[in-house]
């Protein structure tokens, strides 16, 4: 389904960051028409394999804001063919989420993968949620599913279960939803090339971390391009490197090779 049909904002098929703004239309059109009162943003790199499939799993958003890092796939042609509006940018997904973030007008940011899909459970407890005054001062993650029936899967969601439940420190890939007023209290996403996720959400804390029901549904891509064990085992270095002072362009030279 195109999502002209199915988000009230409109912007141009593509945009100078540095220049060009993203106008949704007037609120009381957005909330005429149900649609929920948030910015989807998408940070993308030669993401044409997956990003088809997650715009148009959206559910109806004032604004979908699609943020290319430099892609040289067709990434750039499905965002627009799809109705979203496209931001460009040097490479770098925190970077390409704070620029995203700075765009958006709508009061809630939703800030997704460009392989991670919602799940209809997950869409209900958005609309109960942002309707809640009191949800502004705390975000939102989901749990995370991933798209392969392997046993190795269910292995690894479960480690992060315990994860977050342990350390508070959901990653990229379960989404996030924040109302702008607490994501602009605590800084939002650095200009990190890797780990801009745990720089957010160690920010923002525990007491200001909620977890919804349903599940944020990502590929499995890079565990099988990795395999199993080594993509887990490099998660974690990458996440301890980190947490002891690395700097995001170490990880990500590490994440890299």
């Amino acid at each position: 389904m195109n999502l002209l049909a199915k988000t009230t904002a409109r912007v141009a098929p593509t945009v100078e960051a540095a220049k060009r703004v993203i106008h949704p239309l007037p609120a009381t059109s957005a909330r005429a028409a149900n649609v929920l009162p948030i910015a989807v943003v998408i940070p993308v790199l030669d993401a044409a394999g997956s990003l088809s499939a997650t715009l148009d799993d959206l559910r109806p958003t004032e604004q979908v804001i699609v943020v290319d890092g430099g892609s040289g796939d067709g990434s750039r042609a499905i965002a627009t063919r799809l109705g979203a509006g496209l931001l460009t940018s040097p490479a770098g997904r925190g970077r390409q989420l704070a620029l995203g973030a700075d765009k958006a007008t709508a009061p809630w940011l939703l800030f997704l993968h460009a392989d991670t899909r919602l799940d209809p459970r997950a869409w209900t407890a958005i609309r109960a949620y942002v309707a809640k005054p009191e949800s502004q001062r705390r975000a939102a993650v989901f749990r995370l599913q991933l798209d392969d029936p392997a046993w190795q899967a269910r292995v690894l969601e479960v480690g992060v279960r315990l994860r977050v439940a342990a350390l508070a420190l959901p990653y990229g890939d379960q989404g996030l939803l924040i109302h702008r007023s607490l994501y602009e209290a605590v800084g939002g996403f650095a200009s990190l090339p890797l780990m801009e996720d745990v720089d957010l959400v160690r920010r923002l804390g525990r007491r200001r971390l909620r977890l919804l029901p349903g599940s944020a549904v990502t590929s499995a891509e890079r565990w099988h391009r990795r395999g199993w064990l080594r993509q887990s085992l490099l998660n974690l270095r990458c996440l301890a490197l980190f947490l002891m002072g690395a700097s995001a362009d170490q990880i990500a030279r590490l994440y890299d090779r």
